[in-house]
């Protein structure tokens, strides 16, 4: 019999074009894949690509070839548009242990030679020194209310201290601020990510998207060379925006679950039990609703569940959809779970900011809230001009809308990470409300949810004065 063998074709010999070719012929070719991607030189590959991926639109084929793209000084608002695509990974410059200097932020090109870039400009340093200025009066809270270990230094000390002041102060900071990010996606997701890009209404987007364009060719030429704008993206967005809406409620509710399956954990405990029968779906689901054993069953599925082990994929036959107000900061970590169905509202001021509670007790309130009004009132002037451009003006603590569908399974790792001690506050909030709502409606499989034991009532108490 033949022997098995598991190895690597290793990108430090093999183009990504080369590799995702080799492995695309093993469909059709009796070679091993070592022989395979002998036979083939950066041509062939190009030709291969060209004929299947391009001229038939075997597109799954592009998936093997793998880049590494980093983005250096591009604004917050640019590294929303960076990361809204669902399969690749992202690592992002974090607010919460880097401090931010005075320089450090994009002006938007729409805005040159504008009558509002040197007032936007002068609104931006004020955010940025504001925040520069918060930083040593919150520390010094912080500094007297930790205890130093024996011999530690000053340097070590800051170290454990830093993401307690920092992540407050980051509320100031807008969407302008610049930072870096890293992305691993394979050359379908960047294909789609450059057509995204192009297709952006901002400038700034469009800039990124041809140099990624330009950098993703020199290793992946055949796979990207024809992303360009989509004109169904372009025009599509563009008509949806000029539709008249209306100014809805800003005073409804921060955290809405709108709609939910009402027979969710049925179907859940009915698709575990089809997975190990022989039943149909529908008996199983039967079986279930006349059962008198759901708790044991329940137990069965979640029971041993661990703080780091991820349900089986049965949960995700149960959904939820809800309407949800946070801040930019939360938001900002609510967006890497990009397994849900998200769609965020711009960034506005008009929802109002949330103020932390270690701004005020550092006595330093008056100035925050001063720089956020100062902040709101050039939105408002930029929002006439572009309300697409405005975004760059808004700090990470004013509040915005965001609609978002997913399955218990992902509620599961959003509500356990995002409600672990070490989770920013902000998040934490969403988080252990999401969690509430669910348990509300589903109290037999949310209850084995591993989480902090606090709740979004004690999170708004302890951390905010202002939500």
């Amino acid at each position: 019999m033949p022997e098995r063998e598991i190895y690597l074709l290793s990108p430090r010999a093999l183009s990504p074009e080369t590799i995702a070719v080799a492995f695309a012929k093993t469909s059709r070719a009796p070679e091993s894949f070592r022989e395979i991607a002998a036979e083939l030189s950066d041509e062939k590959s190009a030709q291969f690509h060209e004929k299947w991926v391009v001229g038939y639109g075997h597109a799954s084929v592009a998936e093997h070839a793998v880049l590494h793209i980093a983005f250096e000084n591009v604004s917050r608002v640019a590294i929303e548009a960076i990361e809204g695509n669902r399969l690749a990974s992202y690592t992002e410059k974090s607010t919460r242990y880097q401090k931010w200097g005075q320089d450090d932020f994009t002006i938007p090109p729409e805005l040159d030679n504008h009558p509002l870039r040197d007032e936007f400009t002068k609104t931006v340093r004020l955010l940025f020194s504001t925040y520069a200025d918060s930083l040593e009066p919150v520390k010094n809270l912080i500094v007297n209310r930790v205890t130093r270990k024996e011999n530690e230094s000053d340097e070590a000390f800051d170290r454990r201290i830093r993401s307690q002041y920092v992540d407050r102060c980051r509320f100031i900071l807008p969407a302008a601020a610049n930072a870096n990010v890293g992305m691993t996606a394979n050359a379908r997701v960047i294909e789609n990510t450059i057509r995204k890009m192009l297709s952006h209404p901002l400038e700034e987007v469009k800039q990124i998207g041809e140099r990624v364009k330009e950098v993703s060719k020199a290793e992946t030429p055949t796979l990207v060379k024809y992303a360009d704008a989509n004109a169904y993206m372009v025009e599509t967005m563009k008509e949806l925006d000029n539709w008249e809406s209306g100014v809805g409620n800003q005073d409804s509710e921060w955290c809405s679950l709108i709609e939910y399956d009402q027979d969710g954990e049925n179907k859940v405990l009915a698709a575990a039990l089809y997975r190990f029968g022989e039943m149909s779906f529908e008996d199983a689901l039967n079986y279930v609703k006349a059962s008198n054993e759901k708790e044991s069953l329940a137990q069965t599925l979640l029971g041993k569940l661990d703080k780091f082990d991820v349900p089986l994929r049965e949960l995700e036959y149960c959904n939820y959809t809800f309407d949800l107000v946070m801040d930019q900061g939360a938001y900002a970590e609510f967006k890497r779970h990009r397994m849900m169905s998200q769609t965020p509202q711009r960034l506005t001021t008009r929802l109002g900011f949330t103020t932390p509670s270690l701004i005020a007790e550092a006595g330093f309130r008056s100035e925050y809230e001063a720089a956020m009004e100062s902040a709101h009132q050039i939105y408002e002037k930029l929002y006439q001009f572009n309300p697409d451009v405005a975004q760059y003006i808004v700090p990470n603590g004013f509040n915005r809308r965001v609609l978002a569908q997913f399955n218990l399974r992902e509620a599961f790792a959003f509500c356990q990470l995002r409600s672990a001690a070490n989770a920013h506050f902000s998040i934490r909030r969403v988080a252990q409300k999401i969690y509430e709502d669910i348990l509300n409606v589903h109290p037999l499989l949310a209850k084995y949810m591993k989480r902090h034991d606090e709740t979004w009532q004690s999170v708004e108490e302890n951390h905010f004065v202002k939500i």
